[in-house]
């Protein structure tokens, strides 16, 4: 006779479970309306009559308690020796980790309420965790029932989750008031479940609303908005939760910003839904400083200035709109952003391969080339990195994993990082639909020098190899190229052809979507969605229907990209002022006035160079060069590098930090360079200073080259002032130091630095 430790007992019956023939109970089909909530306690229970299902019974309890969360045993190699998937994406890992690991011990058939399952979960016995549930709770019913039954894997005709829905996706609370979440899942069988009290809840900001366990809203004591993310088994509902800012709103406020406009359509709708009223309209100068920065990355001379604000023609801002556009200094602007989302370290990919990189980005622009077209001779790009630009975005990035997450990125707005290694905690993405994707340039080859850091300086060609896949890390199956929603053709030769036109298509929103809000965001200080690449459902738009308004005219257009600018940029919206008023002073997110923001570095540093009259001498590039034209950030100035422009070691797609620091404003105060631009003999002051001008008309013009307006009686004064008496201390140079001082004391105040 053989005797058997209570473990060993315990994984022999496990095993034989695994094998045994189904119960009767355990061969039932699940019935509908077995999942049950009491709205008015927030309690649930389970009809523990019919047979609990792992997958969609046992799943939800130990997601909603934490034990699969990432601070626990869903973290990448578990908690002491137990691993479950992340929020239970993977219930075949899940259960064979529960019923086989460490031979079986956590569950005990024999005796189910011994399982280690239950007695660590109740704190009967010593848990990392602590206690997540009461041994009188539904969810330690569920369990017990679970392993009662036997433990099964699956259940015969059983359901799949299909999704889950909201009873209420939109709330408008009042201040300190509440609101209730349902969450309702769909099955395959037609059977549904309230399993409000099952899910988990997360607010995007706290303080406008926050969400407790059972899914009730609690409004905040401040106006605005929030969306609140509803998460089941993997499947995510998200519900809008306003403020407002007003009961009522006078008709009259928003006459002067209704418009034929689509934008100021959304956007007035958008205002009157939140009690916002808007700013006034900005005037003439403030709108002409801001579409100049905004459109051709520079400010308007001295002449352009005073020319615009004397014309008195009605059509003035659509014509000087369409000037702009047509401007070669649109060029070099617009390249110029997309450089910092495509161009890599020239250290690492070779500088004549940057080099030929940025020229074939700026060449694009020099074009127009629309905008699906643009994207697609990036994806599907082959040949030489020295004769075709785009191919070194594959010399940089060089297997499929990594192109899947930029491609993702950049052209979708979906960040598919997450889902490298686990079903995206956020979204819907799987780790299948990660390689899936990345398949799509399994067969992408290199031919020729590799890389060899920090100098990479040969030459490399691009090409489409006959063979090459890409394999499901965790199962080791072998993927096929699969577009992440919809389907695509594959009748090309090459599977990024067939990638780019699936991503190029008309029906793909994400594809317009997240273009849009990037033009969007460079005009209008912030993008609809924030950050502008991260389109999900858990990071909403704080105006989808504008969204998806302009994305639809985007693709109208024929990708043109001007044209939106175009439509934005003459919208009332875009013009209006960004001072605000009592009502809208709390609004960051609906346009109800101008957001202001920092002009970007090379828009700084040109416009110093264009006031005071002193060209750029820029290493690398030739003479008279602005610094939007500059081809690698590689190339030294401190003055960009405090302003914010991209590190050079960082992989693009690059960020820049927009925010406004000490260090600028030392920066201004204090810098060596400034001061020589200032003092030059051949620069504005010097020049102004020799000039048989009046104090009076060179007041005038160094507001309108600085500021682009006209000085106040005021600032007229106090400046006119100061040069004629320190022409009169010092005659032979007092009126140059004034002017000096002058143009110092404008460059380091907010109004340069700052677009209004």
């Amino acid at each position: 006779m053989v005797l058997l430790s209570p473990k060993s007992v315990s994984t022999l019956l496990c095993l034989l479970l695994l094998v045994a023939p189904p119960t009767e109970a355990a061969d039932a089909p699940l019935e509908k309306g077995t999942l049950k909530s009491d709205a008015s306690s927030g309690s649930w229970s389970v009809d523990q009559s019919r047979p609990i299902s792992f997958e969609l019974d046992v799943q939800p309890v130990l997601t909603k308690y934490g034990c699969n969360s990432g601070p626990c045993h869903g973290k990448q190699r578990g908690q002491n020796g137990f691993q479950l998937s992340l929020l239970g994406f993977d219930s075949d890992f899940d259960y064979a980790a529960l019923m086989l690991d460490a031979r079986g011990r956590r569950v005990f058939p024999a005796s189910p309420e011994n399982s280690l399952l239950l007695e660590k979960t109740t704190g009967q016995r010593p848990h990392g965790g602590g206690k997540r549930f009461e041994l009188d709770s539904e969810a330690y019913r569920v369990l017990l029932s679970w392993i009662r039954q036997g433990s099964r894997r699956s259940l015969t005709d059983e359901p799949q989750l299909l999704g889950i829905r909201l009873e209420h996706s939109e709330f408008s609370l009042e201040r300190e008031h509440t609101g209730q979440l349902r969450v309702t899942a769909d099955y395959s069988d037609g059977t549904r479940r309230d399993v409000s009290d099952l899910a988990s809840y997360l607010s995007n900001h706290e303080p406008i609303a926050r969400v407790d366990e059972g899914g009730q809203i609690a409004a905040g004591r401040l106006p605005g908005e929030t969306a609140i993310m509803a998460r089941y088994m993997n499947h995510i509902a998200v519900a809008d939760v306003i403020i407002p800012y007003a009961s009522s709103v006078d008709e009259a406020a928003y006459s002067g910003l209704e418009s034929d406009n689509l934008v100021d359509q959304f956007i007035v709708r958008k205002l009157k839904k939140t009690g916002l009223a808007p700013s006034p309209p900005a005037d003439d100068s403030t709108f002409l400083r801001r579409v100049y920065t905004d459109l051709i990355g520079r400010l308007p001379t001295y002449e352009e200035a005073r020319d615009y604000l004397d014309s008195n023609s009605p059509h003035k801002r659509s014509e000087l709109v369409q000037q702009l556009l047509d401007s070669p200094d649109y060029v070099d602007h617009w390249a110029n952003q997309w450089a910092d989302l495509l161009r890599p370290n020239p250290y690492r990919v070779g500088i004549k391969a940057v080099l030929n990189y940025d020229n074939w980005i700026r060449q694009q622009f020099r074009d127009n080339v629309r905008y699906d077209e643009f994207v697609t001779g990036l994806v599907t790009a082959k040949g030489s990195t020295w004769r075709n630009g785009a191919t070194t975005l594959f010399r940089d990035r060089r297997s499929p994993d990594e192109m899947a997450t930029l491609v993702s990125q950049l052209f979708l707005g979906i960040r598919l990082e997450c889902a490298k290694c686990h079903h995206h905690p956020f979204e819907k993405w799987s780790q299948r639909d990660f390689y899936q994707f990345a398949a799509y340039f399994a067969r992408v080859g290199h031919k020729g020098t590799g890389l060899s850091p920090p100098i990479s300086g040969g030459e490399e060609t691009v090409f489409v190899s006959k063979s090459g896949s890409v394999k499901h890390p965790r199962t080791g199956q072998e993927l096929h190229p699969q577009p992440l929603f919809g389907s695509s053709q594959d009748d090309f030769e090459d599977p990024r052809e067939s990638l780019a036109s699936w991503m190029t298509s008309a029906e793909n929103e994400y594809f317009a979507q997240v273009q849009v809000n990037r033009l969007w965001a460079a005009l209008m200080g912030r993008g609809l969605v924030e950050p502008v690449d991260d389109l999900r459902s858990t990071n909403p738009a704080s105006n989808q229907e504008l969204l998806t308004a302009l994305a639809r005219e985007f693709v109208h257009s024929g990708y043109d990209c001007k044209h939106i600018l175009r439509l934005i940029s003459l919208s009332n919206a875009y013009a209006l002022s960004s001072q605000p008023h009592d009502s809208n002073a709390g609004d960051l997110l609906n346009y109800s006035r101008h957001y202001r923001h920092r002009l970007r570095a090379e828009v700084l540093l040109d416009a110093i160079a264009s006031i005071t009259e002193t060209p750029h001498s820029i290493q690398g590039m030739p003479a008279g060069s602005r610094s939007n034209q500059i081809w690698t950030h590689r190339v030294s100035s401190m003055f960009l590098d405090t302003f914010g422009r991209p590190d050079a070691n960082q992989d693009p797609p690059c960020e820049r930090t927009a925010e406004s620091t000490v260090t600028q404003a030392l920066h201004l105060m204090n810098s060596n360079e400034l001061d020589r631009r200032l003092r030059s003999d051949n620069g504005r002051a010097a020049r102004l200073a020799a000039s048989s001008l009046s104090a009076e008309a060179i007041v005038e013009e160094l507001y309108l080259a600085i500021y682009s307006r006209y000085p106040t009686d005021d600032e007229r004064r106090i400046v006119v002032n100061a040069i004629a008496n320190a022409s009169t201390k010092k005659p032979d140079e007092g009126r140059r130091l004034a002017i000096e001082d002058v143009m110092w004391a404008m460059l380091n105040t907010p109004e340069f630095t700052i677009q209004n």
